[in-house]
Formats: structure tokens, C-alpha cells, sequence
């Protein structure tokens, strides 16, 4: 009889809330801030009428009171953006963004008509550097054209996630390569064996409604020659355009190549199989080597004519040899050697979807036109591709070589 009555939840909430709310200094004090809310009431302070935008001046005088925090490539980029605003003011999600490691849309261009200020030695200049350091500046003037882009991948690469997509693709051919290998006791030519199509990987004319040989016959090689030079190209090629455009764009390329290739079979060497990874390889080769063309200037790798020439006459051997091998006389007639139409496919990729990716260094794709062109494309060359296959086998009633 004699007790109180609790509070009721509002009354008990309301009561927390204001408790709170005499500690809020003293938990400012204890607790960090997010990153955004660092930057945001940094903002505040040279925004103090809340118009979301500051003066280019405010935020110079910003970046250097708090050049401590920020790496020296970057602070030098963020202050080329500075300088490069016509209108003298940056809106207050760029600010964020930039602060945060995060590049607007509007970022590039803003850079390069800033970049003529970069009073700096060039990165390529830098002495005293770790290994790893040197690894990552080397990838950077492999692969990115501009000496701002090559600064901010250098500051902004930390190796999380690692290059893996590449080479996971990488371990599981050799693995299934190997494994092939001992199975049918060969390893040079392995595609001359009589059983070497009756693995469920490769793409045969006549099993062509299972779809997953569309994509499954990278796993599959001719021999070690070929796939030596795939590997080669790989790791060489592809990890670095991996570490610095990711593995989801660089595997979109490659798969686009890949799936590219053996539809390029199925329309253009319709009696042919298809092995091997040279429709994702040659899709970022050829993408690597056109942005390097159309970047020419731009590009300092080392003996760079001499290295494409080198490369364009290692794919040209790969290319003559799977030629050959798909004329010469076949180890189980009538069904043909492999195709070496996949090859073509690749690189048709590579100058159009590829190079897009590789020239749009941390922008949005779905901002570049360009980019929608060449995915229209390549929709309407998939569709049309599996059209194609439903019909026109049995309306050009082609004969087709017994299943393996």
C-alpha cells in the first residue's frame, strides 16, 4: 500500500531523454564521430548561414589547417580542385565526398582543368620508397594516364580486397587443367585425344542448349602451350588492371569477352568447339592496349612501343596456332578442332565495353554514354546470338557432328 506507483514508459523515456541531454558536452567528448559528421561540422563552421555551399578560399584554408590528417598526393589534388572551380564555391557533397576518399562524378573534369596548377615532383620522382610502395606506383603508371589519377590511386590503394578475381581464375584453369592432364595421360595438345571433348566443361555445337558450356569452357585448354600463354597474360595484364579498376569491372569485362566468344562460335564456326580462356584474356589485352593508344602521351610504362609489340606478337602467335589448329586434320572426325573464332569475340569486347571501363578511372559508368551505347550492343549481339541458335541450326538444316 505504501509504494509508489512506476513511471509510466512515456514518462520514464522523457526522463532519459533529458539525462541525455545534460551529458550531450561530456559525450561529444567521449565518443567519436563518424567520418561524415567529422566533415560535416567542419562544414558548419565556414557554412555558417547552412547555404550547403563554402568559398574556395574557406575550403583552402580548411584543407590546410588539417593537412596533418590528409596524405600529401591528396591534399595536393583537393587543393587543384580548389583552384579549378569557376564559380568559387564547392557544395557541401563533393566536400564530403573528396574529405571521405570518394570522387564525384564531376571530379575528373574539375581536376584536369586544375591540373596545369600541380606545382609537385611528378610520383615517378619520389625516392626512398618501400616495396610494396614501388609495386603500387608501378601498377599506377602501368595502367592510369594522368599523373592526378596515377597520385590518388597511390594515396588511395590499401590491397583490401586483393586482386582475387583474376587469380582465382587463374588457379582453378591451372587446377583443371592438371587434373585433365593425368585423366587422359597428355599435356601438350591434350586437344588431340579422343576423349578430350567428352568433358562436360567444353562447348560442342551439338550441346549447346546446356548453357553453362557458354561460360565453362575457359577451364578447358588445348595444352599447355595455350594455356601458358593465357596464364602469362593474366597475371601480367589482368591483376594490374584488377588492383586499380576492381575486380567487379575487370570480371565484367572478362566475362563479357568470355561469353562473347563462344557466341561468336555458335553464329560465325557453327560445327566448332570452344576451349580455353583466350575470349576474357584477349577482351582485357586488347582494352589494356587501346587505352594505351588512345592514351599514348599521357602513358610512362617503361619501353611501352616495345612491350606492345611484344604483346601484339604474342597474341598474333596465340591467334596463327589456334587457326592452324582448328584446320588441321581432327583427331575425332567429323567434329573439327576448336574454334578460333572466340579469340575475335574477345577483342571486339576489349575496344568497346573495355575500354570504356579502363578509361573511366573511379567514375560511374551509367554516367557515360558511351558506356549504354556499347552495352546496347552488346545486348542486341546476345539476343540476337540466342535467336539464332534456337532457329537457325534447323532452318539451315547444318549438319552437325555427333555429340562426343
Amino acid at each position: 500500500m505504501g509504494e509508489h506507483p512506476s513511471p509510466g514508459p512515456a514518462v520514464a523515456a522523457c526522463a532519459e531523454a533529458e539525462r541525455i541531454e545534460e551529458l550531450e558536452p561530456e559525450a561529444e567528448e567521449q565518443l567519436p564521430a563518424a567520418p561524415e559528421d567529422h566533415w560535416k561540422v567542419l562544414f558548419d563552421q565556414f557554412d555558417p548561414g547552412n547555404t550547403g555551399y563554402i568559398s574556395t578560399g574557406k575550403f583552402r584554408s580548411l584543407l590546410e589547417s588539417h593537412s596533418s590528417k590528409l596524405d600529401p598526393h591528396k591534399r595536393e589534388v583537393l587543393l587543384a580542385l580548389a583552384d579549378s572551380h569557376a564559380d568559387g564555391q564547392i557544395c557541401y557533397q563533393d566536400f564530403v565526398s573528396l574529405m571521405s576518399n570518394k570522387r564525384s562524378n564531376s571530379f575528373r573534369q574539375a581536376i584536369l582543368q586544375g591540373n596545369r596548377r600541380l606545382s609537385s615532383k611528378a610520383l615517378l620522382e619520389e625516392k626512398g620508397l618501400s616495396l610494396s610502395q614501388r609495386l603500387i606506383r608501378h601498377v599506377a603508371y602501368e595502367t592510369l594516364p594522368r599523373e592526378i589519377d596515377r597520385k590518388w590511386y597511390y594515396d588511395s590503394y590499401t590491397c583490401c580486397p586483393p586482386p582475387w578475381f583474376m587469380i582465382t581464375v587463374t588457379l582453378l584453369e591451372v587446377a583443371f587443367f592438371l587434373y585433365n592432364g593425368v585423366s587422359l595421360g597428355q599435356f601438350v595438345l591434350q586437344v588431340t585425344h579422343p576423349r578430350y571433348l567428352k568433358n562436360s566443361l567444353v562447348y560442342h555445337p551439338q550441346l549447346r542448349a546446356q548453357a553453362w558450356r557458354y561460360l565453362t569452357y575457359i577451364f578447358m585448354h588445348a595444352g599447355i602451350e595455350h594455356l601458358g600463354l593465357n596464364v602469362v597474360l593474366q597475371l601480367l595484364v589482368g591483376v594490374p588492371l584488377e588492383m586499380v579498376h576492381g575486380a567487379t569491372r575487370i570480371g565484367l569485362v572478362y566475362v563479357a569477352g568470355v561469353v562473347a566468344g563462344s557466341l561468336a562460335v555458335s553464329v560465325a564456326d557453327m560445327t566448332a568447339p570452344v576451349v580455353g580462356s583466350s575470349g576474357g584474356v584477349y577482351a582485357l589485352v586488347s582494352a589494356h592496349l587501346a587505352n594505351i593508344v588512345m592514351n599514348w602521351s599521357g602513358m610512362k610504362c617503361q619501353f611501352k612501343l616495345l612491350r606492345m609489340a611484344v604483346a601484339l606478337i604474342c597474341m598474333s602467335m596465340e591467334f596463327g596456332r589456334a587457326v592452324w589448329l582448328r584446320f588441321h586434320p581432327s583427331a575425332y572426325p567429323p567434329c573439327p578442332h576448336p574454334s578460333f573464332v572466340a579469340h575475335l569475340g574477345g577483342v571486339a569486347v576489349g575496344i568497346t565495353l573495355g575500354v570504356v571501363v579502363l578509361r573511366n578511372y573511379e567514375q560511374r559508368l551509367q554516367d557515360q554514354s558511351l558506356w549504354w551505347i556499347f552495352v546496347a550492343m552488346y545486348t542486341v549481339f546476345v539476343l540476337f546470338a540466342v535467336f539464332w541458335n534456337i532457329f537457325a541450326y534447323t532452318l539451315l538444316d547444318l549438319k552437325l557432328p555427333p555429340p562426343p
